[in-house]
């Protein structure tokens, strides 16, 4: 087959390569995105998106409304503490809009891939990357190489192609074990809940009837998809890598059980299997810039320790490493301008996340033990301050500039703690 040349390869075109894909494309540049899959394709994940995630697609110009397909959602349901949830609003905010979305990633990154290919992107599916392609003499990636035998060419190349990366694993950057790592699992079923305009979260798990049995450890959610389903999953996190066994589907399934009989999470109702999947958090994988190639979205380890959520930091990654490469061309690659550029990257990461990551680490360490979360639940949820201030500090949801008190707070704790 003939090789490919291009002035920029995305290696993945999840949320975190299609938006990469998209930025790039529409300053000129000559993009190949490269797909392993053929979509439509599914990914393990909770389907809901913050107003984080929100304002990313708002920037892109996608079209959110109801009417092309979104599910408008306006806040947190939180069940923890008592028998009735509390119900928090997303904050109104200057920097970010005031809603949350859900759709199916089944859907969500083919919309997304599609909007790149609008933007002059080419989409190449059915291109499953095996590793970098190194020229020996600059040892610098000049391409890629896929399983079917092609090679693609660029004098830069990104690699959004996951938590397991080959690309960033061909050069010998691998993940590093004492950063938090995550895991979810979730399925769907059919349920007269799937048009709640909330998302809806479950702070505390028990294995029995609540408050008269064990803690589980983890969280849960349970997000309605407006079309007759319900995404229902569960989430564990651990502040190494090195994290316990657990049977992430029988502690699913045995959460699922408890459940009000009426909402349907039953076998009979279950829509697909049980799918599990890692979060890879805290930037676990570094350098996010080394030798021609860009780490973008869970190759970098870039999920919030906080609440697990990577899309809206893979989509801002994008645009960041975007704004950098276009650059860098403008420069000549290679030059030192253009290395200043791509170097440019990781520093401006380190400078807008590495302080609220850091946070977050500290964050896994106390709440990584059911007990823990217990008492924070009991005795935090019912004050409502608090938890407008927890909400706000579990989203990243706060103005950096003109906020009120707990904007402040936030973000002066995330400027005083060392970057992740």
């Amino acid at each position: 087959m003939s090789d490919e040349h291009a002035d920029v390869v995305v290696v993945g075109a999840g949320p975190a390569g299609a938006t990469t894909a998209c930025w790039l494309a529409d300053q000129g540049l000559n993009v190949a995105l490269l797909e392993k899959g053929t979509f439509p394709r599914d990914k393990v994940c909770g389907d809901g998106l913050t107003p984080r995630a929100t304002k990313q697609l708002l920037r892109l110009g996608i079209d959110v409304s109801e009417e092309a397909g979104w599910l408008h959602n306006k806040g947190l349901r939180v069940h923890g503490g008592r028998a009735e949830p509390f119900e928090l609003p997303w904050p109104t905010l200057g920097e970010f809009p005031s809603f949350g979305l859900v759709r199916k990633r089944a859907d969500f990154d083919e919309l997304l891939a599609n909007h790149a290919v609008a933007k002059g992107a080419t989409l190449y599916q059915q291109a499953n990357v095996t590793g970098a392609v190194v020229d020996e003499r600059t040892d610098r990636v000049t391409g890629v190489t896929t399983k079917d035998g092609r090679t693609f060419t660029a004098p830069i190349v990104v690699a959004a192609d996951g938590n397991s990366s080959p690309v960033a694993k061909s050069l010998g950057l691998l993940k590093n074990a004492n950063r938090p790592m995550g895991v979810a699992c979730r399925t769907y079923f059919t349920s007269p809940r799937h048009d709640d305009d909330w998302m809806e979260s479950w702070l505390e798990l028990w294995d029995g009837k609540p408050g008269e049995s064990n803690l589980l450890p983890g969280y849960g959610w349970i997000f309605g998809m407006g079309d007759g389903t319900c995404n229902v999953g569960l989430g564990t996190v651990a502040s190494t890598a090195k994290s316990q066994k657990l049977n992430y589907r029988e502690l699913l399934q045995t959460w699922l059980a408890n459940t009000p009989k009426e909402w349907g999470f039953s076998p009979d109702n279950q829509v697909g299997p049980i799918a599990s999947a890692a979060l890879p958090m805290a930037f676990n994988r570094k350098p996010a810039y080394t030798r021609g190639l860009v780490l973008v979205g869970d190759s970098g380890g870039m999920v919030s320790p906080f609440n697990g959520e990577g899309i809206p930091y893979a989509m801002e990654a994008g645009e960041a490493a975007a704004e950098a490469i276009v650059r860098a061309h403008a420069e000549g690659v290679g030059t030192p301008g253009a290395e200043k550029a791509l170097n440019s990257y990781p520093a401006r990461l380190a400078a807008e996340w590495g302080g609220y990551f850091r946070l977050g680490q500290m964050f896994v360490k106390l709440i990584e033990h059911p007990q823990v979360m217990h008492l924070c639940v009991r005795y935090g949820l019912p004050r409502p301050v608090l938890m407008r201030f927890t909400i706000k500090l579990l989203a990243h949801l706060y103005d950096t500039k003109d906020g009120d008190w707990m904007d402040r707070v936030i973000h002066s704790l995330s400027r005083a703690v060392p970057a992740a």
